[in-house]
């Protein structure tokens, strides 16, 4: 079997010496959108870097660093990588990110469940600096035709939507160029970029990174919800449900209360297909 699960779930943790600037942080924030109007105030917080602040979501990015692909070549891991989808991804902060530093980046694959016709991997990252932890990222990566050996499946994630009305609602469009910009923070998949290519992937077209949408949601959640204060965001995950093309508009939809706010996602232009679901952000 390609996915030895007592092998990969006993082996050593790969740690990497990683670091940032501002103008890695700014460039993630152009990425995601931000800086229009150029002259908003809010906006400056995401592009100026006196008045910097820096989204959570950067920490996927960070260093440029693809804890994804390298927990792929983890030991007891030997798959197809066109059979990977990005299921998942969850972050837990543990203080709000500097503007720019080095830390130590720790990765290893920390679950593996069985879902019979594929597996789920949970490759699991920790940032720590001088000062001590930063942040903890889990990505849960799909794999087709690698379940059924009768392991664990894992936990259910799935929320109930509050029976309500959404407490926000916003629309956020994306540009055109946005993931050939994006791809600057450090995912080169072709995917998002080359049309010959994509069309072999099954698209008409390039598509944007799921982690752009994720960045972009959690900025219209800060600036909506949070009062534009990234510090105040504690964790933040989401189920990777749809594709998203550029050019396209997301339509977001909030559920605020008791330190969460519940988001769905999804594209106006295909009848509100679902781009992002079980979506919760847990904040001060």
């Amino acid at each position: 079997m390609p996915i030895d699960p007592a092998k990969a779930l006993a082996a050593e943790p790969r740690s990497a010496e990683i670091a940032w600037d501002h103008k890695d942080v700014q460039l993630y924030h152009l990425g995601l959108g931000a800086g229009s109007p150029a002259t908003d105030p809010a906006e400056l917080r995401y592009t100026l870097e006196s008045r910097l602040h820096v989204l959570p979501s950067f920490a996927t990015v960070a260093g440029a660093g693809m804890g994804v692909v390298g927990g792929l070549s983890a030991p007891g891991i030997d798959i197809d990588l066109a059979a990977v989808l990005h299921g998942g991804q969850s972050i837990t902060l543990h203080r709000p990110l500097p503007t720019g530093g080095r830390a130590v980046s720790t990765s290893r694959v920390a679950a593996v469940y069985d879902k019979g016709k594929a597996a789920i991997l949970v490759l699991r990252s920790e940032a720590t600096d001088d000062e001590g932890p930063l942040w903890t990222s889990d990505a849960q990566i799909f794999v087709r035709g690698e379940g059924g050996w009768g392991g664990d499946r894992g936990p259910s994630e799935r929320l109930e939507l509050p029976d309500r009305a959404p407490d926000r609602t916003v629309e956020r469009t994306v540009r055109e160029d946005q993931a050939l910009l994006y791809r600057l923070s450090g995912d080169w998949n072709p995917l998002h970029a080359d049309p010959d290519f994509a069309k072999l992937a099954g698209f008409d077209r390039p598509i944007l990174h799921g982690l752009c949408t994720y960045g972009m949601t959690l900025k219209a959640v800060v600036d909506t919800v949070l009062d534009g204060d990234v510090a105040r965001v504690r964790a933040y995950r989401t189920r990777f449900a749809g594709t998203v093309f550029p050019g396209e508009t997301l339509r977001i939809r909030m559920w605020a209360g008791d330190g969460r706010v519940q988001v769905t996602v999804t594209a106006v232009e295909r009848d509100d297909a679902p781009v992002l679901a079980d979506t919760l952000v847990e904040h001060a």
